[in-house]
């Protein structure tokens, strides 16, 4: 998959993205919420070929896009089907440099679209840590509704946390 937006490129990952990504995925405060530690220099090549290998959305795969800006990677989106038919769960996270200029608006929306209207996918929704802001923030700019506020349903990080379900129908974008 590969679609551009008013200033952004979104496509599948280059075996030569990997320092950009991992200057995304190296920052604590990035992966704070993240169900994964921030990567390190001894498992970054691992991390990053399972980006490399989610190159196509299906049933069984999951798909990992990058978000370039200027020819350099600025965000990273996955996107993977649920066990609900034709149901999809959105992730997202970018470089702290490009915080508040509205890229994560912008390629999440386009994403939304095109899952929308070319996978032709019922539902789509977000599982976040309820202590995320700014990814709920996201969420209801581009139109998702929040559905559920779920109470220390998670254990991440050594701790229980809770967590807030966003949602979208294909009806919501007209």
């Amino acid at each position: 998959m590969e679609f551009s937006t008013e200033r952004l490129t979104i496509r599948t990952y280059r075996s030569d993205d990997m320092q950009d990504v991992f200057h995304i995925y190296n920052n604590e405060d990035t992966c704070r919420y993240l169900l994964h530690d921030n990567w390190t220099y001894e498992n970054m090549q691992e991390k990053f070929n399972k980006k490399l290998k989610n190159s196509v959305l299906t049933k069984d795969t999951a798909l990992s896009l990058a978000v370039e800006s200027h020819n350099q990677v600025i965000g990273d989106l996955s996107v993977w089907y649920t066990d609900m038919k034709d149901t999809v769960e959105i992730g997202f996270s970018f470089s702290e440099k490009v915080s508040g200029r509205g890229y994560a608006s912008e390629a999440v929306s386009g994403l939304v679209r095109k899952l929308f209207e070319e996978f032709y996918v019922h539902r789509i929704q977000a599982n976040l840590d309820a202590r995320n802001k700014s990814s709920q923030k996201l969420c209801e700019r581009i139109g998702m509704r929040k559905e559920a506020h779920l109470i220390q349903d998670f254990w991440n990080k050594g701790e229980w946390t809770d967590s807030i379900i966003y949602g979208m129908l294909r009806s919501d974008l007209d």
